[in-house]
């Protein structure tokens, strides 16, 4: 048990993380891969880990340090989904203002409806986190989380200290603040075609505002979104923070 209970414990946390964390959890990523890759990473990441105590299988804590390894690595994958929902909320956000949330289609990852500018949102956000290492980024929240809650039995200690309470507060504030240019444009173009309609009656401005807004909101997205690495940057920095890592 002193050889396998250092990866073991290890390797639960890895999993449970890959299990939720976007990309890590996909469909298109077979099961036996997450499993090996898991492994791989709890073999690697032995050098860098602080001791752990030998907990056998049969111990009485073994429940509560098992309980304990996911609890914490599904927390670190719905932290990095929280992230995706944010920039994802902001999509939503744009789309409501262009007109665009009729275009709504069932997304089998969410198991939901989407709108269509917040899974362009979604896949922009996908390509930015494999483009910028955020999945070395995970890793290395993992390996920090081992200094910051050791392997034991106080999993609701370690809930407390995470406070994701207040981390989900800042990111969907972020997800306003990530779609606020492109509502002002929107709201200033909505204003100028509320001001046309009262100086031309004779127009139909709902046969003029649809493409108009459309065209705004495109134009908007486009200029907006080279610049989404840097809040992606900063929301993700703030995630990994919360279990020790920089």
């Amino acid at each position: 048990m002193a050889w396998v209970s250092p990866l073991v414990w290890p390797f639960l946390r890895v999993l449970a993380v890959f299990t939720t964390a976007p990309v890590f959890s996909s469909r298109a990523f077979p099961t036996r891969a997450k499993i090996a890759l898991a492994f791989f990473v709890a073999l690697g990441t032995q050098a860098s880990l602080p001791s752990m105590p030998v907990i056998g299988f049969n111990d009485p804590q073994a429940f509560g340090v098992a309980l304990q390894q996911v609890g914490i690595g599904l927390a670190i994958g719905f932290v990095v989904r929280l992230v995706f929902a944010a920039v994802e909320l902001a999509g939503e956000v744009v789309g409501f203002q262009m007109g665009l949330n009729f275009a709504a289609f069932f997304d089998p990852t969410l198991n939901a409806q989407s709108s269509a500018v917040a899974r362009f949102f979604g896949q922009m956000t996908s390509l930015l986190f494999v483009v910028m290492n955020g999945h070395l980024m995970v890793l290395v929240a993992v390996n920090r989380s081992f200094q910051s809650f050791p392997v034991d039995q106080n999993f609701l200690e370690a809930l407390g200290q995470m406070k994701l309470y207040r981390l989900g507060a800042d990111l969907f504030a972020s997800a306003l603040w990530i779609a606020l240019p492109m509502v002002g444009m929107l709201m200033f173009t909505n204003l100028a075609l509320g001001i046309i309609s009262r100086v031309a009656p004779q127009m139909n401005i709902f046969a003029v505002g649809f493409p108009i807004t459309l065209v705004v909101g495109l134009v908007g997205i486009a200029v907006t979104l080279p610049m989404l690495d840097q809040p992606f940057i900063a929301l993700m920095g703030r995630a990994i923070e919360v279990f020790g890592g920089n």
